[in-house]
């Protein structure tokens, strides 16, 4: 029986929960270790998106750049733990827009499976 007082549930639920949590840091320091940081995600999304690295930084809602800043934001939070205070801060956006971003850059990367890296699975 596996126990968690963080995690509420059965003891398969929380070896799962565990399971994914421990993947997810394991890639993250893998990413880590490879470079990846915000500006090196900033340069992936532009090279991915056909763009210059200050269009996929530029404040507004421009049909161009709102996809590309979403993956920017769904893979800044999902793959490096870059929380969405600190997404609102860097992209000039509210905390709800980065949320909202990270939701619609998921839809993206999966839609279009694209990946932050070729050497990372």
């Amino acid at each position: 029986m596996k126990g968690d007082e963080r995690i509420l549930g059965d003891g398969g639920f929380v070896e799962t929960v565990l399971t994914a949590s421990n993947e997810r840091l394991e890639r993250q320091a893998v990413l880590l270790t490879m470079g990846y940081d915000f500006e090196r995600l900033v340069q992936r999304v532009a090279a991915l998106f056909e763009m210059p690295e200050h269009e996929v930084l530029r404040e507004g809602k421009y049909a161009r750049t709102v996809p590309a800043r979403s993956v920017l934001c769904y893979w800044a939070n999902r793959e490096l733990g870059i929380s969405t205070v600190e997404l609102s801060r860097r992209l000039k956006i509210s905390q709800p827009t980065a949320s909202q971003s990270i939701a619609r850059g998921e839809k993206i990367v999966a839609e279009k499976r694209l990946q932050i890296s070729t050497e990372v699975k």
